[in-house]
């Protein structure tokens, strides 16, 4: 499914997902415009809600078209707060919980393999953006990943060989150690983001029927 220029809806994104929305692009398998969005926000809700409702609000005014948001329902909170801003709005927003539900396939997939929320999961720019999760010393960080089983490695791209050290580093300040590593490939957000276009679609027919 390959839309054309004059039905191209524009995507909001977390950054997390960048690179394998990009590859997404390039193979031709998506015709999208794209708004990435930092991901450094996740870090703090406030920050993030700000961000993403700014660009809600620009995209607005600048796509006619529509557009659809590339976000977890629990990525700004567990109380609702994302379908919250989504209604505010009446957007239309993936169906998944989080960036790696997206790459799991969606609708809940992450909670069949995690459902106590008991391992850490890393995609490629997890894995970079980890030093975000550090404590101030390795003893309160492996205080802080005390609760977890271990990690799962999420190869979206084949490229985890690349951070081969950088998650050695994790595992050492985590305390953690490698338990799988699941060759998701990025078919599965494709799925994910093609039935948000779809959803789309079918509300644009809506309403200008």
């Amino acid at each position: 499914m390959i839309m054309g220029k004059e039905e191209k809806p524009c995507l909001i994104s977390c950054g997390i997902l960048k690179a394998e929305i990009e590859k997404l692009v390039k193979d031709g398998s998506l015709d999208v415009h794209i708004h990435f969005i930092n991901e450094k926000f996740h870090s703090d809700y406030t920050l993030l809600g700000n961000a993403l409702e700014g660009a809600i609000k620009k995209r607005l005014k600048d796509n006619p078209r529509g557009f659809i948001v590339v976000y977890g329902d629990v990525c700004l909170g567990f109380n609702n707060e994302m379908k919250t801003l989504m209604d505010k709005y009446d957007v239309v927003k993936v169906d998944a919980l989080n960036c790696i539900d997206c790459l799991l396939g969606g609708k809940g997939k992450l909670l069949e393999i995690d459902p106590e929320h008991v391992y850490y999961f890393l995609n490629p720019a997890f894995i970079k953006f980890s030093e975000r999760t550090r404590g101030s010393s390795k003893e309160e960080t492996r205080k802080m990943f005390s609760m977890l089983k271990g990690i799962i490695l999420l190869d979206s791209l084949g490229d985890l060989d690349d951070y081969r050290e950088k998650i050695e580093e994790i595992c050492d300040y985590t305390g953690l150690t490698i338990l799988e590593k699941k060759d998701v490939g990025i078919e599965r957000l494709k799925e994910v983001i093609f039935e948000a276009i779809k959803r789309l679609n079918e509300k644009s027919a809506h309403t200008t029927n």
